[in-house]
Order: C-alpha cells, then sequence, then structure tokens
C-alpha cells in the first residue's frame, strides 16, 4: 500500500504536522511519508502492544526504520503488533540517558534509571493507520507505570537533518505527539551543543567521541559506523584519538551547533492527584509548547565540498598540536 494516497496539502519533506491534522507522519528504512485519516484510522483492535524481551528484535527493527539508524542504550522495550498476523509495525524504546541529571534536575524525587526513564526511540511504520501514536505511547506508559516506573523524559530534536547529497532524513520535530498526550509538560530545552555530522546524515555526540578517543565500552559500535563511511581503518598501536580525527576529516563529516533538544516530561499515575504529587525540579515548571522547528543548518542543502585539510581540522576539533610524529591509519 502506498502512504500517500492522495496530494498532500504541503511539501512531502515539510516540518512535523500538528496530530489535530488529518496527516500522520510514518517511516520505512529511515525514509518518511504521511498517512491521512480518510484511510480508515487507527482501529485499535487490530493492534496490541507487547514487552519485547530484549533488544535483538527492537534493534533490528529501529535501525532499519528510523530516521537515526542507531540504537540507544535501553531499559524497557515495547513492540506495537498487528493482532492477526503479529507483525512488528511499531517499536517504542526507553532507556537511560546519557547523564543521570537529565533525571535529577527534572524529576529530583525519583530515582534515575528505575523510577525514572528516557524515550530514546519510537518509530511507526507506513503501514500504521493513522492516529495511532498517542494510543501506541499511551499503552507504553501504563506498563511501565505497571513496573514501577512513575516518570518519562523524552526529548524532540527540531534540527532537520539532510545527508551530503542533499536528501532529507529528519525534518526537525517539535513533539506533537508528547502535546497531544495528557499529563505530558513541556519543560524547555537541553542543553546547547556541537554536533559532528556525517555524510549520512546520522550525528556523532560528545560521549561518542569519547568512547573512541579513550577506547571505552561502545567504542567498537562508533568505529564500525566511521569506517562504513569509507574511512581508513586504524594501525595497530596507533593513537586513536588521531585517528578519530583524521578519519572524521577524511570521510567529509561536519559540524553543526544545535541549540538543544525540546523536553517533554510525563508523570505517570492512575489519575491527575497521582501525578501532580511528582515535583518537578526548580526551573523546569511547564512552558508552552514549541510550534516551529529550528531552521536548518546553512550547509544542510549541500554537499560537502574539499577543503583544506588544516582548515578543516580547525573547524572541527580547534587548534591542532603538530602532528608530525603521530601515528595515524592513513
Amino acid at each position: 500500500m502506498t502512504a500517500v494516497q492522495q496530494p498532500l496539502p504541503f511539501a512531502a519533506d515539510a516540518i512535523e504536522i500538528a496530530t489535530t491534522s488529518v496527516w500522520c507522519q510514518r517511516w520505512r528504512g529511515r525514509q518518511h511519508s504521511w498517512r491521512h485519516v480518510s484511510e480508515g484510522g487507527f482501529d485499535a483492535r487490530r493492534y496490541t502492544v507487547e514487552t519485547l524481551a530484549d533488544d535483538a528484535t527492537a534493534k533490528a527493527f529501529v535501525v532499519q526504520h528510523h530516521y537515526s539508524g542507531t540504537y540507544p542504550a535501553s531499559i524497557k522495550r515495547y513492540g506495537l503488533f498487528e493482532r492477526h498476523s503479529h507483525r512488528l509495525c511499531g517499536v517504542a524504546v526507553f532507556g537511560p540517558s546519557a547523564q543521570r541529571a537529565v533525571f535529577t534536575n527534572v524529576l529530583p524525587d525519583l530515582e534515575p534509571y528505575v523510577e525514572a526513564v528516557d524515550l530514546g526511540r519510537f518509530v511507526l511504520t507506513d503501514d500504521v493507520p493513522a492516529n495511532a501514536e498517542s494510543w501506541f505511547l499511551a499503552r507504553c506508559f501504563g506498563e511501565l507505570r505497571a513496573a514501577g516506573v512513575r516518570g518519562v523524559v523524552s526529548f524532540a530534536d527540531p534540527m532537520p537533518r539532510r545527508n551530503a547529497a542533499g536528501d532529507l532524513l529528519a525534518p526537525g520535530h517539535v513533539g506533537w505527539i508528547y502535546q497531544a498526550l495528557a499529563g505530558g509538560a513541556y519543560t524547555g530545552r537541553g542543553t546547547p551543543r556541537t554536533l559532528i555530522l556525517l555524510p549520512d546524515g546520522t550525528a556523532l555526540n560528545d560521549r561518542s567521541l569519547q568512547k573512541v578517543r579513550k577506547q571505552e565500552q561502545g567504542h567498537r559500535y562508533v568505529e564500525e559506523r566511521i569506517l562504513a563511511l569509507g574511512a581508513s581503518g586504524p594501525r595497530a598501536g596507533c593513537d586513536m584519538a588521531a585517528w578519530l580525527r583524521d578519519s572524521l576529516v577524511e570521510i567529509g563529516a561536519r559540524r553543526a551547533r544545535h541549540l538543544g533538544a525540546h523536553r517533554y516530561v510525563f508523570r505517570l499515575g492512575r489519575n491527575r492527584r497521582e501525578r501532580e504529587r511528582i515535583r518537578l525540579g526548580p526551573g523546569y515548571e511547564p512552558r508552552p509548547f514549541p510550534k516551529r522547528p529550528d531552521p536548518e543548518p546553512p550547509f544542510a542543502r549541500s554537499a560537502v565540498r574539499p577543503v583544506d585539510e588544516r582548515q578543516m581540522l580547525r573547524r572541527l576539533f580547534g587548534p591542532q598540536r603538530d602532528r608530525g610524529a603521530v601515528t595515524t591509519a592513513r
């Protein structure tokens, strides 16, 4: 079935649109499309939500369909299944955040990773009818509450992403589906940061870079992502920090300033009174919902053009040390 059955009243690569719209965004093979409610809408009787016991099924689905092409650390995983065929057509992944402060600042009375988790990935394929998002998330929240979780933090990334060829991978999100859920509070933006954007449009954050430099747990996954984009392999005994620096130049990585993701907090309870008993931290009081994503980075519509190597190194990492004695993969 084709995801779009009739002409769109907006560009196919448009920004995220409100849940009150007759169009809903869907994903397949990391490409987004749209479903119209006139196709029949979402019939909850046709679907069921089940716990995914391990990462294998959830990871394969998320890596195949989510625009990021990556899978986060997880604590709880849930699948949306078509009841008759038991076909998996959606996944929600809840897990830890890179920093405990994400939870302790916002939900100071809850134990991070036990009573408070992060919604790390949420994706539905294009064969799921419109208006399924809120129903699926509400069922996930019910399962989490039964497991002792009392708070969920989720971020919506408002920065549009394109690959080096200029293809739109993510239109930029403000979190419309979170705004439609009862009990959700918008508490502002996360910390601004600089991202290293790879040619395929995915990003490396500071934590990923640190794993390679220090050879910490998870470094092989990051290295494999870079090698898959054409970087030369590291020589035995080389300085991995230098290999990382040179490899990012070699594959044409770009630097972009991210203004911070939109932060939503869900306090889980059986009723409004229980939800309101869960305290939000100082400075994280509910604010008006955002309505528009951020503008695209200025380079996003152009292919990467060759630049002087030292200029690129300075642009990516700042002033460089003498590289004459460094052993690299090149």
